[in-house]
Parts: C-alpha cells; structure tokens; sequence
C-alpha cells in the first residue's frame, strides 16, 4: 500500500473513530474548544474550495454549467439537513425512542460524506481540509450518540459505517463513469462544502457575532489553507 492510498482511504476512517475514542474514554463535557476547531474547520475547508476546487472545476469548462452544478449542491445539502437536523456542521437536534437506530440521520450524513470523497486524489490539500472537518463534527455526533438511548452495538455500527463513506466516495471517484463526469461531481461537492463551510462560520458564535478566538482561527484556517 502506497502512501496516498494510505491517505485517501485510511486516515479519513481513523480520523472518525479517533474523535469516537476521544468521546469514548474522556466524555467531554465543554464544548468550547469543539466550537473553536468547527470554526477553524468551516474557514480551512471554505478557503481550500477556493483556492483549489473552484479553479480546478472551471478550467476548461463551460462556466454556467459548473454553475449550475454547485448550486445544485448547495441545494442538496439543504435536502440532506431536513433529516440530518444539521449534523454536518456540527449541531444534532434529534431526540431519538429508545433503541430505535435513526436511519435517516444516518442516511443523510452518509450521502454527505460519500459526497465528500469525490474531490480527494493522491493527497490532494482538500484531503485535508475534509479530515479537518470531520474531526469537530465526528466528536459532536459520537457525544450525541454516546449519550442517547441506543444500544452499543448500533452506535459501533453508526460509526463504523459513517466513517467508511469519505473512502468509499474516493473509490468510486475512480470509477471510469464519474471520472468522465469528473467537473461535474466535483461541483456538486464544492457546492456542498460551500454551504456547509458558511453555516459553520455563522453558527459558530452566539449570536451570529464573533470574539476575537474565533476570529483569529477563522484567519489562521485560511492563513493555512492558502498556503498549503
């Protein structure tokens, strides 16, 4: 195995069931720090699209029917969040019966993170951005999770399926039909980032107002992401 499989394909799993373990052993209980790495996390990967999705999907290409294909994206992504409640950026408001696995939340997050995948190639900076996203919200879903009514075993198999959908998106990225259409999934997926990326910026701060922590992560995720 060479290292951008390696990359691709394994620490985007590792990176889900490290904030699992995270939650697991230490049950946090202030969430102040996981709202400073969301708005890091929303800045990095809103830059990253930016600096290295957006030039990339337009280059020879015709520019209103990229267009069109992002929007597309941030319009699925409001569809997703209907069922999701807003797990993608970091908020779970569900109150789950007891024992009862929620698939739709679950179907929805992973038709996001399937989604995620598509962009990564070798080690590409977005694979970075993406690890850092899903960090801040894999901890806030296994909080979630961890401290609902559902059994260990569906909560193992919550996990371990959410944190197989980013590689499988990659793999199937590589499939001769979607490289083919390559543009126009990758649109879609910045679409998606797009709107998930912004939402985290305004929801990460009381009141839709910043203090200057959050100020200054926001301006070192993209100090970053620029220079990656």
């Amino acid at each position: 195995m060479d290292f951008p499989f390696f990359m691709v394909f394994a620490v985007p799993i590792l990176a889900v069931w490290t904030s699992f373990a995270f939650v697991w052993i230490s049950k946090p209980k202030d969430k102040k720090n996981i709202k400073l790495l969301l708005a890091f996390s929303g800045a990095f990967l809103l830059a990253l699209t930016f600096f290295e999705l957006l030039p990339e999907v337009y280059e020879n290409q015709k520019p209103k029917t990229i267009a069109v294909f992002i929007l597309a994206g941030i319009l699925l992504q409001i569809f997703l969040e209907f069922f999701s409640k807003g797990a993608e950026h970091g908020h779970v408001h569900l109150d789950l019966e007891k024992n009862k696995f929620p698939f739709l939340l679950f179907l929805s997050l992973s038709i996001h993170a399937l989604i995620e995948g598509i962009p990564i190639h070798g080690d590409n900076s977005i694979l970075y951005g993406i690890l850092i996203h899903k960090i801040p919200v894999a901890v806030i879903l296994s909080i979630f999770l961890i401290n609902s009514k559902l059994k260990t075993s569906s909560v193992v198999l919550f996990i371990t399926a959410f944190s197989i959908m980013t590689p499988i998106g990659s793999y199937l990225a590589q499939s001769a039909w979607i490289e083919a259409y390559a543009p126009i999934f990758t649109a879609l997926a910045i679409g998606v980032f797009l709107h998930v990326s912004t939402i985290i910026l305004f929801e990460s701060s009381q009141g839709h107002s910043f203090n200057l922590q959050k100020l200054l992560v926001i301006i070192l995720g993209v100090g970053i992401a620029y220079y990656l």
